[in-house]
């Protein structure tokens, strides 16, 4: 049964730490070995812990709406049998996101860029070549990474396809076990001001790109779904070209879960960034 149902039998709230950056000015970037960024070889910025409440997103899930809060956390099955399997994503997991996303976001054609597994399992993670867990408030894109991306994958229509609108909607589940710690926070698009946001460069050996780091605010309201199951999505917006008063960004995060079991089984996700055109 998805945990979907089981609202009522996780804490209501929990008190992690988050992990933000100062915003004193200090350049902010991080670089990484290769595209696939397997390693974090270096980065600057202070690091700025908070110990927030943190809200359980489970028994909300129908209020939640993608174009309000930035997110929505809902069933959906796949087909997938080994997550490890590139090819098997590809063929099989792309084309069921794709039809998530426009059920979710009402978008007419979506495009599917780039997918990222992560794991905080360190034998998992070298051997399969994955990503460690990011435990760092965060938004992917910017103003200025956003529309760049359009240009970086789709060229020869970037120009036509920017003059309307557009968003970046990513999907983020577990691949095999519901997760036990290190799950995925996501913050309340209304609480984060924009003001928020600290400017943060991506170095890859061949491009640079940009993120959104977030410096602390009070006003930020955290959610997590605890257990998230195999079944379950988190869809969440980290671009959107309108300005018209709805959800743009979305800043999320890993985190310690003070309520892990001693021997919760480290985390596998895997994230899908998609082009979402209205």
């Amino acid at each position: 049964m998805s945990a979907l149902a089981e609202a009522d039998t996780y804490p209501q709230t929990i008190e992690p730490t988050i992990n933000y950056l100062v915003n004193d000015g200090t350049e902010v970037f991080t670089g990484t070995t290769s595209e696939g960024g397997t390693l974090d070889v270096k980065s600057g910025g202070k690091i700025d812990p908070h110990k927030v409440v943190m809200h359980n997103g489970r028994p909300h899930v129908d209020e939640f709406k993608l174009d309000v809060d930035g997110f929505r956390f809902v069933r959906h099955d796949t087909k997938m049998q080994n997550f490890l399997d590139a090819d098997e994503i590809k063929r099989v997991y792309y084309p069921e996101v794709i039809e998530l996303i426009k059920a979710e976001s009402g978008a007419k054609r979506v495009v599917v860029f780039d997918h990222t597994l992560r794991t905080a399992d360190d034998g998992l993670r070298e051997q399969h070549k994955i990503r460690e867990v990011v435990q760092r408030a965060h938004n992917d894109y910017t103003e200025w990474s956003g529309p760049q991306r359009v240009r970086d994958i789709l060229p020869d229509e970037a120009e036509e396809l920017l003059k309307r609108r557009f968003a970046i909607i990513q999907a983020w589940r577990p691949i095999r076990y519901p997760i036990e710690n290190h799950p995925l926070a996501i913050a309340d698009a209304r609480t984060v001001s924009f003001d928020d946001f600290i400017l943060s460069e991506r170095r890859y050996p061949n491009r640079i790109g940009q993120t959104y780091a977030v410096a602390y605010n009070p006003k930020h309201k955290w959610f997590w779904f605890p257990r998230q199951a195999r079944d379950e999505a988190l869809v969440f917006k980290v671009y959107d070209s309108a300005k018209d008063g709805r959800a743009r960004w979305t800043a999320h995060t890993s985190f310690d879960d003070p309520s892990a079991p001693r021997n919760a089984r480290p985390r596998e996700s895997i994230e899908i960034r998609t082009l979402a055109f209205f």
